[in-house]
């Protein structure tokens, strides 16, 4: 998918009626949906737990809640970005414990170009998280395709009395003369011998 044809989910967490409405203007379809909108921590903690969200944006202070705690939970708990809105005189001590977890803060009020520069922020902190998990699935599979391969290896040793060697040797051969990546034949190994 091409990166402007992304489409991103937001959850917003506020009380404040003119802060939800001039949302709907920053989190415009189709480049963001859905937009789901809650006045309350506990509301909010509900639908992370039912759905991943790309960003979430805490309007503080969410009730009697500030919403520190439940920020640096989305952040450290789910894949999602986090942005947090502070009043002035809360700002020192939201950023002392939200930035060491990843969250973005800005102090409020806050302007409409001031606000559309955050969401181009938040566009590219998820672009560079999905970035990274790609790279860790990548990862994960290739030392999964390791583990196989020697897990099929130790078959022919203990089935076939091949050595390390040969084991390793007949893995490449039949996976390079078959075209086959060499998941595929310690695959049909586990099969044959597991």
């Amino acid at each position: 998918m091409d990166f402007k044809e992304r489409v991103y989910s937001v959850l917003v967490v506020s009380t404040s009626e003119k802060f939800n409405a001039a949302t709907a203007d920053y989190f415009a379809v189709p480049t963001f949906s859905p937009v789901q909108t809650v006045s309350g921590v506990s509301v909010a903690k509900r639908a992370l737990a039912e759905r991943d969200f790309d960003f979430v944006v805490v309007n503080s202070p969410v009730g009697e809640d500030v919403g520190i705690r439940f920020s640096i939970d989305a952040a450290t708990d789910s894949n999602a970005v986090v942005l947090f809105l502070a009043k002035t005189e809360q700002y020192d001590l939201a950023y002392e414990k939200l930035a060491e977890h990843g969250v973005f803060l800005l102090q409020k009020p806050i302007s409409r170009p001031v606000f559309s520069i955050a969401v181009d922020w938040l566009i590219s902190a998820r672009e560079g998280q999905r970035k990274n998990q790609k790279k860790t699935l990548s990862i994960e599979e290739k030392m999964n395709e390791i583990r196989l391969v020697n897990r099929a290896k130790w078959l022919l040793i203990s089935e076939l009395k091949m050595t390390e060697s040969n084991a390793h040797r007949y893995i490449e051969k039949q996976a390079m003369d078959r075209c086959v990546s060499r998941r595929k034949v310690a695959e049909e190994i586990i099969k044959t011998y597991g």
